[in-house]
């Protein structure tokens, strides 16, 4: 992970806690932390959870970021792709830090469709991080992580080449989707295509040269 990226992350995580600690006084005692389909509350907590589910989470997967490239055995090594991985993680973070700002909002009873609004945050995302997957290099951590990738560095590059352009398809046809109020299931059925296209395309992408003896 960069300066860069690390200083961006301390900088979420800490508006994040001013934001919480900004709305505190306001907040009930217990507060909605789940939503349905149709957008409803229909999960309650101890308005404490919110710097678990905000700050306390966000400073979570930093940590965890920061910490990969000591877990990583040497030839799978993350800090090969170090700038790329801390930017996987910053987009992570600042995803967390969004559905917080969203579950602050919706417990001050503000006028968002969560229904539309978190489908539409997930295929920005897609978009995001399909952008630099083709950098990724072969690790346990970050990545189209399937039996068939870590065996083999062939299949590795190949298929993180394939996830980047269905990942960034995806999202891109997915925010077209939540524009045109497309049904729930049909956005459920478009972020599994995302991550069940790639799994699929290693396996047989690995087949296909162990019969040849590529692999």
């Amino acid at each position: 992970m960069t300066r860069q990226h690390l200083i961006a992350n301390i900088v979420l995580i800490l508006a994040a806690t001013v934001l919480t600690a900004f709305c505190w006084p306001q907040l009930p005692e217990s507060i909605a932390i789940h939503w349905n389909l149709a957008g409803e509350p229909d999960g309650w907590a101890g308005r404490w959870t919110l710097w678990l589910t905000g700050p306390g989470l966000m400073a979570l997967l930093l940590a965890i970021g920061a910490a990969l490239p000591y877990l990583s055995p040497r030839d799978f090594s993350v800090a090969s792709f170090g700038a790329t991985a801390g930017h996987i993680v910053t987009l992570i973070v600042l995803m967390a830090g969004a559905v917080h700002v969203l579950l602050l909002a919706g417990n001050f009873n503000m006028d968002i469709d969560i229904a539309r609004v978190v489908p539409a945050g997930v295929f920005l995302l897609l978009i995001l991080i399909g952008n630099p997957l083709g950098k990724v290099r072969r690790n346990f951590y970050i990545g189209i992580r399937t039996p068939w990738t870590l065996a083999s560095e062939r299949v590795w590059y190949a298929t993180h080449r394939m996830g980047a352009r269905v990942m960034v398809a995806t999202g891109m046809c997915g925010l077209a989707a939540v524009l045109l109020r497309a049904p729930a299931p049909m956005l459920l059925a478009l972020i599994a295509a995302a991550a069940l296209l790639p799994v699929l395309y290693s396996l047989m992408l690995y087949k296909r040269l162990e019969r040849k003896g590529q692999v």
